[in-house]
């Protein structure tokens, strides 16, 4: 009972300083163990570039090979031997329970400027390629925020950015995969050739279907800046139309802009975000802004100031690309709530963000159950003309903001048919003339008001709540987050028909683990969740 308490008091005292702790302890860590990663990486690089593209996957090739020589009594599922701690991802895939094969591909293979094609390796991060192509006038089609996210792990999760109104989902913008199989050959995949069923199942199929070895991604022209305009809205209604408008998704032939989001700060307060690439001219250099310096304001928090009117300038395109980075979006907020003030961004903003994977490196059993319980980190992706029943409901049962809104484009390619774990979208909700409707990325991130508030909360039931409401519209949740839907309803809101096929075809079944079973949480998610339920309603 003493220990309890002790126990008790402490979790309190961190949760009442847990800016102070990080600072003092988590920011300095983060920042050495990023040096250590980071010269890792480069050693590996270095060592790397006596060998060739070919040579690095035979030896992946040649791993396999040997894995399916083994007993049948010696076989355990394959998967990479990247750690857990190194993927955006917050759940904890149990490796040791697998056959772990070292995928060492970090480089950027090719640039084709005639067929505007960028060709890499897995393990080439956001940041990498931004400053890969950026330079030489070029940018992907579509760039998540994150600059420590990889390529790879995009390609077989799922990514999606404020371009997505124009292209659709980052899967949209691959041209192609290099796998290798269960069998240990290296096959080519698009979707033309006689591996086109697996084109289209490799995206949200999170390492289950084969290893990736190599990426070839659209890239598309760019500026070096991007024109943004900020328009501010106070009503829902208002919010909610002029994005329907300003998407597409109400005539394909809007002229749309290059860039297009929503933040919502309240349920009728919002600020939409309209962004193009362009130069500066001499008039123009007043409005520069790089926002991306450390002593700036968060970007979200930048974006707030135009609430009271709107305004314009222009970012830096990487700075652009990289704006939510700093802040982490806005989760930051939660972790160091005096992290956006002058004097810290002055100090000791350049130490900010503190990388995910030290966060993840060092989490407990404990720290993650805690987390798990008093945090919400989701992205959810769903029909657009229902944002408003979105915001109303991931309102109800979080009660935190931001919200952040992307438009994007989901299409339907085989006429109905099967195609990847994402069905195609109704017909009755395709832009008129198109074989794409226009979804919407819903992203919840942040500490739950009642958490903040220290009243009752349920995290299984706001999240099965979420999810049931997800399904009800024909919505899918991002799988890098926490899940709490059974396998049943996992199978209900994905389409598993062509990713069962495909499983078969490629002899994956025993050779690597089932979606469902590589994405669900490591830990019990609903029992933890109603466990702590009870505790604060005691």
């Amino acid at each position: 009972m003493v220990l309890e308490r002790v126990k008790a008091k402490a979790i309190r005292w961190l949760e009442d300083n847990r800016g102070l702790v990080i600072v003092l302890f988590c920011l300095p860590a983060s920042f050495l163990f990023d040096l250590f990663i980071q010269l890792r990486i480069y050693l590996d690089r270095k060592f790397s570039t006596v060998t060739s593209h070919k040579q690095r996957v035979q030896k992946i090739q040649d791993q396999v090979t040997e894995w399916s020589k083994l007993p049948k009594s010696e076989k355990k599922p394959l998967c990479t031997a990247r750690p857990n701690w190194l993927s955006l991802s917050t759940t904890f895939f149990d490796k040791k329970k697998c056959h772990q094969v070292p995928i060492d591909l970090h480089d950027v293979l090719s640039l084709d400027e005639k067929n505007l094609t960028v060709t890499v390796e897995p393990n080439v991060t956001v940041r990498e390629i931004c400053k890969y192509l950026i330079p030489k006038g070029y940018t992907l089609a579509v760039t998540l925020e994150i600059g420590d996210a990889t390529l790879g792990g995009l390609a077989f999760g799922v990514g999606m950015t404020t371009y997505s109104h124009k292209v659709g989902l980052y899967q949209e913008a691959i041209v192609s995969y290099e796998v290798v199989t269960a069998d240990g050959n290296m096959i080519t995949v698009t979707d033309s050739n006689e591996h086109s069923d697996l084109f289209y199942c490799l995206p949200w199929s999170h390492g289950t279907l084969g290893f990736l070895v190599g990426l070839t991604l659209r890239i598309v022209k760019v500026k070096p800046y991007v024109h943004m305009q900020y328009i501010p809205c106070h009503s829902q209604d208002e919010y909610c139309q002029k994005i329907m408008e300003l998407s597409g998704a109400t005539n394909k032939d809007t002229k749309v802009a290059d860039y297009l989001e929503v933040t919502i700060y309240d349920k009728n307060e919002a600020v939409i975000m309209v962004g193009n690439f362009a130069d500066v001219d001499s008039r123009s250099k007043p409005k520069i802004n790089d926002v991306c310096w450390f002593y700036k304001p968060w970007f979200y928090k930048h974006v707030e100031t135009f609430l009271r009117k709107g305004g314009e300038e222009y970012i830096p395109l990487e700075s652009y690309l990289l704006r939510h980075n700093r802040a982490i979006f806005w989760v930051l907020e939660s972790m160091i709530p005096f992290g956006n003030h002058p004097v810290f961004r002055a100090f000791l903003g350049w130490l900010c963000p503190p990388k995910p994977a030290f966060l993840k490196f060092t989490t407990t059993q404990a720290v993650r159950e805690m987390t798990f319980a008093k945090q919400v980190f989701q992205d959810i992706v769903m029909p657009l003309d229902t944002l408003k029943e979105q915001v109303d409901t991931a309102v109800k049962l979080f009660d935190t903001y931001p919200l952040l809104v992307y438009p994007c484009r989901i299409y339907d390619h085989k006429g109905g048919a099967p195609q990847g774990q994402l069905r195609a979208p109704p017909k009755s909700r395709l832009v008129p003339g198109t074989n794409y409707s226009m979804f919407n990325d819903l992203g919840v991130y942040g500490t739950p008001g009642p958490v903040e508030r220290r009243e009752a909360y349920n995290p299984t039931y706001a999240m099965r709540a979420m999810e049931k409401f997800t399904r009800d519209v024909g919505g899918y949740s991002f799988l890098y987050a926490d899940i709490f839907m059974s396998e049943e309803e996992f199978n209900e809101m994905f389409d598993m028909t062509l990713y069962n096929q495909v499983r078969a075809k490629y002899y994956c079944d025993g050779a690597f683990p089932r979606l469902y079973d590589k994405v669900k949480p490591e830990i019990d998610v609903i029992a933890i969740g109603e466990t702590y339920a009870v505790k604060k309603d005691e």
